[in-house]
């Protein structure tokens, strides 16, 4: 018998139809030409401008104004770069494009790296002149927010040398990507029925969805392996990302490389460190979670390859992506005309890259750029159910973008990560709460239920494991002590050990997961999933039982960008973020639905 091996398409061989179209961005390559090449003529003259901020409000709106069409510009060939490389990031054209662009940009950025430092070199009673004047009342937010870090903010020497280092103190994000994304091999599995299957980073949760647990054990180790081989070269790599973190709080006076993370939202260090102890205080929920999973997958140990397969295995996903946004579309319904009516035109209308082609970054992703569509990148498979999630996650984040773009100034409608995350996980709760209401039988429940546990042992207590971890990893580094590759495989053991549980079997390969998660290669981002879940529970209650009222406090968070601080801004709309409630809230639900689950299936 001849074995056909499937193999992952090129973006040639793939319909035009299941692409983004980055048309709105630039017509032809030939256009991207053009604009970059009139960035790079039109950003001298912002020197122009130097030394004469303090003169008059006349003179600082001037040097804003010019300084935001350049950053226009910019934001726009970085985001048409950025997006024709996750396309393929091993073609030289899109590599080239890249570099050169990034080359352009910090030449920009150094020209007007002067402009903070004198902004914040005003004397205290002539910048409040200036913010009251009313020629600059379109900057007053961002103004007040910038002058937040003037005790964070270097002479203007200083300021230009960190703008010119920073390619070379952020080289280790590029060395991880290429690495994982192009670089590393993982080869292919057999199934029991003789099929050679590829695996890829994105093909990998597809197996671990598997019945078949000695292909889910096949896969795992397989994957590893090859993690495994490269290991030292990604310790290196984190290595290099630890040490700038502290590097760059160290030498803007920061305490801490979390506390200068969290500065710029104005996030108290105790809202991350309440999240950690909060959850912490409740892992035996999810210990308990874990027995569960044991008993109904009838298995004497539980595995990490254990932990994502469906606990109802006669459900079997088959939804392809039309059917994916019909569902997403519908479960949004009471978010109003407005939102669905754009959202469903945006999906049909080639916001999303839908499916994997080779050299294509792996997961998925949304990407905006200030009046252009907020681009979706998947890698959609049919068979993976939590794919339909994904697709309601990442248009939560297009939907942001697009009503932060509606409703505010190119300066103030870039909206903070803390808020993103729950926009995006709000939308995964309104689908759960759709399907679960349409579920036709017991079976169907109990799968998504289990769904819905999974999303918030996935969100909540694994992304907390990971804001454990990457804050006791920097504060190694900031205490002077070794950071080696086994230092972080001895942290990351130990988390693993209390957050599975001492019933859980941990695979010594475990140990190594830490070296491939993309965001502890840009550190203190992890914790707002586990936030961001927690405020859109809360959120989503609220808006599914109340009124008009509730719709408008929870749209207008979407539509706020950046112009409030995210604590506020959740406030106003009834979550309290520095409260423990929203916390403590999640994980009444996640012990309610292991209740639920274990009725359904077991009593």
């Amino acid at each position: 018998m001849t074995t056909v091996i499937p193999q992952i398409p090129t973006r040639s061989e793939i319909p035009e139809a299941d692409t983004w179209d980055l048309t709105p961005l630039f017509e032809t390559e030939e256009d991207y030409r053009k604009v970059f090449s009139e960035l790079r003529d039109a950003y001298p003259k912002i020197l122009e401008f130097r030394g004469r901020l303090g003169e008059s409000a006349d003179m600082l709106l001037a040097c804003l104004e010019y300084d935001k069409q350049l950053e226009q510009i910019a934001e726009r060939l970085g985001h048409y770069a950025s997006l024709r490389n996750s396309e393929d990031s091993s073609n030289d054209q899109n590599l080239s494009r890249r570099a050169e662009l990034t080359n352009l940009l910090t030449n920009v950025h150094e020209a007007g790296s002067y402009i903070n430092p004198e902004i914040q070199a005003i004397l205290d009673e002539k910048f409040q002149r200036f913010l009251d004047d009313p020629k600059l009342a379109n900057w007053k937010i961002s103004l007040s927010k910038l002058r937040r870090f003037k005790p964070h903010t270097l002479s203007e020497p200083e300021e230009r040398l960190l703008t010119l280092g920073a390619p070379v103190l952020r080289g280790h994000s590029d060395t991880f990507s290429q690495l994982t994304n192009v670089d590393m091999k993982f080869g292919v599995l057999t199934t029991r029925d003789g099929q050679e299957v590829a695996l890829s980073q994105s093909t990998y949760l597809s197996f671990l969805h598997k019945q078949d647990r000695d292909l889910r054990r096949r896969a795992f180790h397989h994957f590893y392996q090859e993690f495994e081989d490269h290991k030292f070269s990604l310790a290196s790599a984190l290595i290099s990302s630890i040490r700038a973190d502290v590097f760059s709080a160290r030498i803007r006076n920061y305490p801490s490389a979390l506390q200068a993370a969290l500065f710029g939202d104005n996030i108290p260090v105790d809202v991350y460190n309440n999240l950690i102890s909060t959850v912490r205080k409740h892992l035996p929920i999810l210990h308990e979670y874990y027995d569960l999973r044991r008993e109904l997958l009838k298995i004497e140990d539980i595995h990490q390859y254990d932990t994502f397969v469906p606990l109802v295995p006669e459900i079997e996903a088959d939804v392809d992506f039309d059917q994916a946004i019909d569902l997403v579309i519908q479960s949004l319904s009471p978010l109003g005309p407005e939102y669905v009516e754009t959202l469903q035109n945006g999906l049909r209308s080639r916001w999303v890259d839908r499916y994997e082609t080779k050299g294509k970054r792996s997961g998925a992703f949304s990407s905006s750029s200030y009046g252009n569509p907020p681009f979706i990148l998947m890698n959609y498979k049919k068979d993976v159910f939590s794919d339909v999630f994904t697709l309601a996650h990442e248009a939560g984040h297009s939907m942001h973008s697009w009503f932060a773009q509606e409703n505010q100034l190119f300066q103030d409608y870039g909206y903070p990560i803390f808020l993103a995350e729950v926009a995006s996980t709000f939308n995964e709760e309104l689908l759960t709460h759709h399907l679960l209401e349409r579920a036709p039988d017991t079976a169907m429940r109990a799968y998504l239920i289990d769904r819905q546990i999974e999303d918030v042992r996935q969100v909540l207590f694994r992304q907390t494991m990971f804001a454990e971890f990457e804050k006791r990893a920097h504060e190694i580094e900031e205490a002077g002590g070794p950071l080696t590759l086994n230092v972080f495989c001895e942290l990351y053991r130990e988390l693993l050990a209390a957050y599975f549980g001492p019933r859980f079997s941990i695979d010594d390969q475990l140990s190594i997961e830490c070296l491939r998660i993309p965001h502890f290669y840009s550190a203190f981002y992890v914790y707002k999933y586990a936030t961001g879940i927690s405020a859109s529970l809360a959120l989503a209650e609220r808006v599914l039982k109340g009124g008009a009222t509730e719709l408008d406090a929870y749209l207008g968070i979407l539509k706020s960008g950046g112009a409030k601080f995210p604590i506020d801004t959740l406030r106003d709309a009834g979550v309290d973020m520095q409260s423990p409630d929203p916390i403590e809230s999640a994980m009444k639900l996640f012990q309610s639905r292991i209740g639920q689950l274990r009725e359904l299936l077991l009593e």
